[in-house]
């Protein structure tokens, strides 16, 4: 034996006996151990591995490319999320939000549900930890090959779940009670959406590979054709069209369409990589096994999540209001979604091919570091925009939506909704940081759990505040994201000491500026509002003026009180230029 495997050697068993210490299944110990495929029995006969070990960084490198590949897959994802704000503008123009648009809204909840659970998110959140540990190893050849046979097997797999669907739909639907008086129509648009979830399933795979290899803009930047395919759609088809039902069935065709296209986009991304996909079902590597038994508490954990708003459309179709309550729900969310987007999702995306490289080497400090400075990030930038999207959320919704078909009378329904999901925005962001830390350490189990207990009390809340109107479904939800956010925070400490690092002075100093930047933008919209009244160019003039306020009070605001992170978010400009 070499010393080179000698050391490799030590370095393994080191990290095992960790392991062992925090009372988890060392590598040694499990029969479907990553470093022990193929197991041959003659040490002599192991394959040999070939170890990259990549040039020493130099001070304040990997911050600085964090921070850059930080900003990119931000503003990917913003101009993801406005275009997908402009799609549900033309959409609300054309159906409103009450009538057959909500039988449109359940049946594209069932489909994005079944995404959720074994598709997407779900597949890259199992899959790049695995991916990663393999390239870290230098097992190059062999992260394609498992890829590859995940890709054919979650293509199969959901296309035969996809025509199970196809013949149980009048069932499931059925739940839902009559959506949009209209469950013929619901039954057959979820029809249409449902093969969505097979070309996601291979989105995911190919998404999770360029992330292991720190490319995020491409991924980022298919969102924004998939919306742009949409908008095309509404705007080609639905003029064409006489009836409400083929106006609903060009909107689902083009959304299907929009996904054929969001998945072959950033495919030949793939080229110019270590390897390539190929034809090839090798089921038997244990790497293979290790992202399904991974993905169980993955898919459970963000299944469950996405359970939580099937329940809320469950109550809003079934206690409230069928032809305005779940639609409008629905619209609040996707503006809620969108600084969520922009922010946190970006930052959760770009540190977890990092923190499961840290978690691979087993350097719990700089994991530590890094948990930390996601939670930061997440703060800084959310908790000014609860702020202010809770104090205008009519307005918002005001510019956002009401015309055409979408009545002044529906504004305060779907801006009370707004406002009440806002409350726990920061929290939402900080749990998709937290999950990533649990993926990262394959603790999958831990999210699952917590997942779980939030499905409960997700349930009793709505139960308990759905009498409350419309907003109390979306309120059910913020409270548990704050509990949610404690617990996951609480057993993150048990398990790495403490983090969170300078969290407490960020949260202190942003949300004091935040509660000024609140009190300052509706102080300058209530008057102006009052004077040039809700035409289309009085409300460019006085939402844009409060927003403008509260941007320079937030920057006076955050310079004053010495926030670390606007000196981060300043920096970016000349760190892009070096980029």
């Amino acid at each position: 034996m070499s010393d080179a495997d000698r050391e490799r050697d030590l370095r393994r068993l080191d990290r095992d006996r960790r392991r062992r210490e925090e009372g988890r299944a060392a590598y040694f110990d499990r029969s479907e151990s990553l470093d022990r495929w193929p197991l041959l029995a003659d040490v002599s006969e192991q394959p040999t591995i070939v170890v990259r070990v990549p040039p020493p960084r130099r001070e304040g490198e990997e911050p600085r490319r964090l921070a850059v590949s930080g900003a990119i897959f931000a503003i990917a994802t913003g101009l993801s999320r406005v275009f997908g704000l402009v799609r549900e503008v033309i959409a609300a123009y054309y159906f409103g939000a009450a009538g057959k648009i909500n039988a449109f809204t359940v049946a594209f909840q069932v489909p994005n549900l079944v995404r959720a659970l074994v598709a997407d998110a779900a597949l890259s959140s199992a899959f790049v930890p695995v991916f990663s540990e393999l390239l870290e190893k230098g097992e190059r050849k062999r992260a394609w090959r498992v890829a590859s046979t995940l890709f054919w097997l979650m293509l199969l797999g959901l296309t035969a779940l996809t025509a199970i669907f196809v013949l149980v739909a009048p069932w499931i639907i059925g739940i839902f009670g009559n959506p949009g008086h209209d469950r013929a129509l619901a039954i057959g648009l979820s029809r249409v959406l449902f093969p969505i979830v097979a070309l996601l399933g291979v989105s995911g795979i190919v998404v999770g590979i360029l992330n292991s290899y720190d490319h995020f803009t491409v991924p980022a930047i298919s969102p924004v054709f998939w919306n742009l395919a949409i908008i095309a759609g509404l705007a080609i088809g639905v003029p064409q069209a006489h009836s409400t039902n083929t106006k609903l069935y060009i909107y689902a065709v083009s959304i299907l369409v929009a996904t054929v296209i969001q998945v072959f986009l950033p495919m030949p991304w793939l080229r110019g990589r270590d390897g390539h996909l190929q034809l090839v079902l090798d089921w038997r590597d244990p790497a293979v096994k290790r992202v399904f038994v991974l993905m169980v508490p993955v898919t459970l954990g963000l299944g469950l999540i996405n359970v939580n708003a099937v329940i809320d459309t469950f109550f809003a179709s079934r206690f409230l209001n069928p032809n305005l309550a779940p639609n409008a729900i629905q619209k609040a969310f996707l503006i809620y979604m969108l600084p969520q987007g922009m922010f946190s999702v970006a930052i959760a995306t770009v540190l977890f091919p990092t923190l499961s490289r840290f978690a691979t080497r087993g350097d719990m400090d700089g994991f530590r570091k890094t948990v930390s400075t996601g939670l930061r990030q997440i703060a800084f930038l959310l908790i000014p925009a609860a702020a202010v999207s809770a104090v205008l959320a009519e307005p918002i919704v005001r510019i956002l939506f009401q015309r055409g078909h979408f009545y002044a009378a529906q504004t305060p329904v779907v801006a009370g909704a707004l406002a009440a999901f806002s409350a726990g925005l920061v929290f939402n962001g900080a749990m998709l940081m937290l999950n990533r830390a649990f993926f990262s350490l394959q603790s999958n189990w831990v999210p699952t759990v917590i997942a779980l207990g939030n499905l409960f009390l997700n349930a009793v809340l709505d139960f308990a505040f759905y009498r409350l109107g419309v907003w109390g479904i979306p309120l059910g939800t913020a409270v548990c994201n704050i509990a949610g956010t404690w617990a996951l925070l609480v057993l993150l400490r048990r398990r790495l000491g403490p983090v969170g690092g300078e969290m407490g002075r960020t949260v202190t100093r942003v949300v004091a500026v935040s509660a000024v930047v609140a009190g300052v933008s509706y102080a300058i919209w209530k008057p102006l509002d009052s004077a040039l009244g809700h035409s289309f160019g009085a409300q460019v003039v006085s939402l844009g003026l409060a927003l403008a306020a509260a941007g320079i009070t937030f920057f006076v605001g955050c310079r004053t009180l010495r926030v670390r992170e606007l000196d981060t978010l300043l920096s970016l400009r000349s760190r892009l230029r070096r980029a």
